[in-house]
């Protein structure tokens, strides 16, 4: 995130750190990525560590705390090296609460490497690498912590509640709330027709895999001739296809990964899950402007994350 917790007491990042054996001489934030929040601790000596600050209403911190022990099993005990996962504290814990309800802490490796950005189109070569990534995730045995991830729609309530009859009362959040009422009203049938699609194609997901479920350009990092996969948090048992809609541009790279997995993969599901992920990001950004914000970068970006995500969904529905 660009914008800072306004409600997390920075100070309590340098006590945590010492769970890891960290005795920060600096810690600077980092406004990258979009949810989470970061900073870059070093000691005396110039080693460095990336802190990750979750909001665990996101995800509930049991939760979390599976999927991050999943991504340092997939490192530690399957060898996958292109696994970006957490640090283990010396508790052996790789997630540990800041606060009661709210933030909890992960620390992860420095990886030196160059990140994309979600909305990037990599070229064919670029998107091979990631499908070889991806077949070589799907194939490995599940650690025992993998949690499942349904094809569910984790907005749908809020999408539900918006899109009732009488849903025009006003959204008193901040600046862009009534602009971003306005906008949805405007786009209220691409969204019901959306709705009754994803309940259509639902049932066609196939056998489960291990997968990361987010493995954008911004999620993958490049250090030479080597790619590595970040942000963990979303690992889960669902159908392959959960990740390859994110990758796959062209017949070409699903016969990759085909030919790499014995799977061919099923453009139902890519669609399926496509239209997921347009789905919940709209429940997500309806939610921000509903509650208190301001107009700040990380409120801008989400309003213009907002006015794509509707087009995309004008266009993708029948």
């Amino acid at each position: 995130m660009r914008d800072r917790p306004d409600d997390l007491d920075e100070g309590l990042l340098r006590p945590a750190l010492a769970a890891w054996g960290i005795e920060a001489a600096g810690l600077d934030y980092a406004p990258v990525g979009f949810g989470d929040f970061h900073w870059i601790a070093r000691d005396g000596r110039g080693r460095r560590w990336f802190v990750t600050v979750a909001d665990v209403r996101r995800q509930t911190f049991d939760g979390l705390r599976l999927a991050m022990d999943t991504a340092a099993a997939l490192r530690e005990e399957a060898g996958l090296e292109f696994v970006v996962a957490p640090l283990r504290a010396a508790d052996g814990s790789t997630l540990r609460r800041l606060d009661r309800h709210r933030y909890a802490m992960s620390v992860f490796p420095h990886v030196e490497g160059a990140a994309g950005d979600f909305g990037d189109e990599p070229d064919a070569a670029a998107r091979a690498a990631v499908i070889d990534l991806l077949a070589e995730l799907h194939a490995t045995p599940p650690p025992l912590t993998t949690p499942a991830r349904p094809v569910r729609l984790a907005g749908r309530a809020v999408l539900e509640e918006v899109l009732r009859p009488g849903g025009s009362v006003p959204w008193l959040g901040g600046p862009y709330a009534e602009p971003a009422r306005e906008l949805v009203a405007g786009h209220a049938a691409a969204l019901r027709r959306g709705l009754e699609e994803f309940d259509r194609l639902a049932g066609g997901a196939g056998e489960p895999v291990l997968t990361h479920g987010e493995p954008h350009p911004g999620n993958l990092l490049r250090a030479g001739e080597r790619r590595f996969l970040v942000d963990w948090d979303t690992v889960g048992m669902a159908a392959p296809e959960r990740d390859l809609w994110l990758v796959a541009r062209d017949d070409a790279d699903l016969a990759r990964y085909a030919a790499a997995t014995g799977r061919t993969p099923a453009q139902a599901a890519l669609a399926l899950y496509r239209l997921r992920w347009a789905l919940d990001d709209v429940a997500e950004f309806v939610t921000w402007f509903r509650s208190p914000h301001g107009r700040t970068p990380d409120a801008g970006q989400a309003w213009q994350g907002l006015e794509g995500t509707l087009r995309e969904l004008d266009a993708f529905v029948p």
